[in-house]
């Protein structure tokens, strides 16, 4: 009988699937592929340094007893670690290293001595690297179905979310996005799913990620060399919540690897949820590829709640807290506080707080004194698109005047005047602000900038069109 690399593997891989969970072998084996057998030696192909930890780490003793079945008592593994060069497209690299379980003889012409001790595994959120194995979800427990009451502003959503957490993966919900402006409760939602699986399936690996945080750590993986490890690191979790998505505009290397981290988990079956304060179709700078991947599952918009809906979640808070309030005080903040969850509960702990440092009683009076304190020091949310249509408004234009090539001296005025507020009252890149504004680069939103400066200083006509931007833009 020939007795060849992939005839043992094959072999060894029915023992280790019989005596392991499912996924976990498809996570972890499936990836491996049989190189070699010298004699007693068989040498496996891992993608990374972070595969050879882990397996060396949590199932060398399985590996030990299913290839000495095959191949004996003097059995030896020997991992061979596929190598990626981050910044170029050269070709890959290798490097031998025998598992911590072969016998310590003829080690000496490999890369890596096999009485090294193991490195711990890189963990994104733990530096230098973690001690315990387990990956914390990074969930806040306050955030649950419980007390995110649902309403016509968010049914779709909600119940979305009930589903996938039912059955994450399982669903057409893949991903799920959830969208909607400030303070709508997207991130609330998210954390609601997080919790719910991992009540409902503790053995998965859950885990919430701001898009902000997750750049950062890309760009640090980038920085030390460890993009592998990064990706690998990805690719094992089972429920991947990305907050914030539309923050990855105009980072085509953070958006690069999350297009590869997105496909691999996806066509395994992994649930991905999203939020986002925009709809895909809506989004800047997102590359088409992935922009497309997140329209494969359902994108569901969190809209203002109604005045039915914010009475409940008035009503939700004031019973979780302890507190009685009379129910023509609560009708009335409803009324009056309608842009978001966020202000809505911000308005009535005010209310409590003077109430209790005061001494004094919860009266309509008193509401109407916090609400209209509170409604008049609210800083409106600006978005670029809100900017545009107050620029062309004051200056009784279209937005698509504004937004278009011509080089009449008001029109470009207005479009430099709309891209100086954008800068001013927006987080948004000047790459992002000039896409967004006519489709411009970089660098005509900081000429824009500098001559609104510039007018503002010798022209009064100009400056009065500065300060009545910036009242209208600050209410």
């Amino acid at each position: 009988m020939n007795i060849t690399a992939n005839s043992v593997w094959t072999n060894c891989l029915k023992f280790v699937k019989d005596n392991i969970q499912p996924q976990a072998y498809k996570t972890w084996f499936e990836p491996i592929q049989a190189v070699k057998l010298t004699d007693k030696s068989l040498s496996v192909q891992v993608p990374s340094k972070f595969f050879y930890e882990w397996l060396e780490e949590h199932y060398v003793k399985l590996l030990k007893v299913a290839l000495r079945k095959e191949l004996g008592e003097d059995a030896k593994l020997v991992y061979i670690i596929k190598m990626e060069n981050t910044f170029g497209n050269t070709e890959p690299f290798t490097e031998k290293i025998p598992s911590s379980n072969n016998n310590p003889t003829n080690s000496q012409n490999v890369t890596t001595s096999i009485n090294k001790k193991i490195p711990q595994l890189r963990n994104p959120f733990i530096i230098p690297g973690i001690q315990n194995v387990k990956i914390e979800s990074q969930l806040n427990p306050n955030y649950t179905f419980e007390n995110f009451l649902e309403g016509d502003s968010n049914r779709l959503a909600r119940n979305a979310g009930i589903a996938v957490s039912n059955k994450p993966g399982g669903t057409s919900f893949n991903p799920l996005l959830i969208f909607g402006g400030v303070g709508l409760g997207k991130t609330h939602l998210a954390h609601s799913i997080g919790i719910d699986i991992k009540e409902k399936y503790p053995e998965r690996t859950v885990l919430y990620i701001t898009a902000e945080k997750f750049t950062q750590q890309y760009i640090e993986a980038i920085k030390k060399n460890n993009r592998n490890d990064f990706i690998h690191f990805y690719q094992i979790i089972d429920v991947l919540i990305v907050d914030d998505v539309q923050f990855l505009s105009g980072k085509s290397g953070t958006q690069d690897v999350f297009f590869h981290i997105f496909n691999h988990l996806h066509q395994n079956g992994k649930q991905v949820i999203l939020t986002s304060d925009k709809a895909p179709v809506d989004m800047q700078d997102i590359e088409l590829r992935l922009l497309s991947r997140f329209k494969w599952g359902l994108s569901a918009e969190l809209q203002n709640p109604d005045f039915e809906t914010r009475v409940s979640i008035l009503n939700n808070k004031l019973y979780r807290d302890g507190v009685t309030m009379s129910e023509e005080v609560i009708d009335y903040v409803a009324k009056n506080i309608k842009t978001n969850v966020r202000e809505l509960e911000g308005a009535i702990i005010s209310l409590i707080a003077q109430a209790s440092f005061n001494r004094k009683e919860i009266t309509i009076s008193l509401a109407k004194e916090i609400v209209e304190k509170f409604v008049k020091n609210t800083k409106r949310e600006v978005s670029i698109d809100y900017i545009q249509k107050t620029v062309s408004d004051y200056f009784q234009m279209e937005v698509s005047t504004l937004q278009s090539k011509t080089r009449k001296r008001h029109i470009v005025q207005a479009r430099q005047l709309a891209m100086f507020f954008a800068k001013k009252f927006t987080k948004a890149s000047l790459a992002s602000i000039g896409s967004q504004i006519g489709k411009r680069d970089h660098a005509t939103v900081l000429h824009a900038c500098k001559t609104v400066d510039n007018l503002s200083s010798t022209d009064k006509q100009f400056r009065k069109y500065v300060e009545d931007l910036g009242k209208k833009l600050s209410i």
